[in-house]
């Protein structure tokens, strides 16, 4: 079996603060950044309470109490529900 990569992709190079140094790298990482931010508003007008309008899903202290207050919703990864915070997940 032939690996599917090696054919699209000729080869890698990691860049090391590459946001900074790479211009195309740069843009990338925040047009991610902005539909992140986006999408998690949109999830804070579903799920209210979990701080996500302004945390962008990380795990701040307010947001961390949220989830332990509220439990996890579809939206939060099993790892930080189930295994570091012993909930049960949805």
């Amino acid at each position: 079996a032939s690996d599917w990569s090696s054919d699209v992709c000729s080869s890698d190079l990691a860049v090391v603060d590459g946001d900074a140094k790479v211009h195309v790298i740069g843009c990338a990482s925040i047009v991610a950044k902005v539909v992140r931010d986006r999408l998690m508003r949109r999830l804070a007008s579903r799920h209210p309470g979990y701080g996500w309008e302004r945390n962008s899903g990380y795990g701040t202290n307010d947001h961390l109490d949220a989830l332990r207050a509220l439990g996890p919703t579809p939206h939060h990864r099993e790892l930080m529900a189930t295994h570091q915070l012993g909930l049960p997940l949805f």
